[in-house]
């Protein structure tokens, strides 16, 4: 029979060679940690941009001659850019009239109306203040430049190309932004930030776009 302090000894020594769920735990940790540092990094990654005209293009949208004129893009199945919506009420709603808006969602060639006027665009269609409308195969994106659904442009009484990007600090994110504030700053002091990062899906698949191409070739 053993000595009582000799079974304690072997208890103890069992229980030290047991690394499972010490093992599995630490596994466990690394994995969530590995998974919250890659969604960070995607919600901070910024999408696509192309350069913007810097005065008012040539497109079917009419330059404002009394206020300053922000142009939105965004895609209508994009969650991320009900964030880029919520940003632009609160916009509207601090500019008092003093910004003109147009939020176009891209409806790309084979898709229906009815696939582009869901959530989104009834959103958009409950900010005061702005006209909401549908880009046919991603046209006036191309023309203005914008690749990412967020994509805001915004022109000063003369057409001339104040501001270029994203009204969110990542994606999905609520809240002040620079590019939001930036835009505060164009309409109430005729300053500010000219370019931000846009974050959001992109507005073309890369089939659209090469058809887009073809078309206008």
């Amino acid at each position: 029979m053993d000595h009582p302090r000799l079974q304690d000894c072997h208890s103890v020594k069992e229980s030290r060679i047991r690394p499972g769920p010490i093992v599995f735990c630490a596994i466990w940790g690394a994995l969530v940690g590995a998974g919250l540092i890659a969604l960070a990094m995607y919600s901070h990654r910024p999408g696509g941009i192309d350069e913007a005209p810097s005065s008012w293009p040539g497109s079917d949208i009419e330059p404002a001659q009394d206020s300053m004129r922000l142009v939105m893009f965004l895609h209508p199945q994009c969650a991320c850019s009900r964030a880029t919506l919520g940003e632009l009420a609160v916009l509207m709603r601090r500019t008092g009239g003093q910004l003109r808006a147009e939020v176009k969602f891209v409806l790309p060639e084979g898709e229906s109306e009815e696939w582009v006027e869901g959530d989104l665009w009834r959103s958009a269609q409950d900010i005061s203040g702005v006209t909401v409308s549908i880009d046919q195969n991603g046209e006036d994106a191309a023309t203005f430049g914008a690749e990412t659904s967020g994509a805001t442009l915004v022109y000063d009484q003369a057409g001339a190309l104040v501001f270029s990007g994203g009204i969110t600090a990542a994606r999905g994110h609520f809240g002040d932004n620079i590019g939001r504030l930036s835009i505060e700053k164009w309409v109430e002091e005729g300053e500010g930030i000219s370019e931000t990062p846009v974050f959001g899906c992109p507005l073309v698949s890369p089939e659209d776009a090469l058809t887009l191409t073809h078309h206008e070739s």
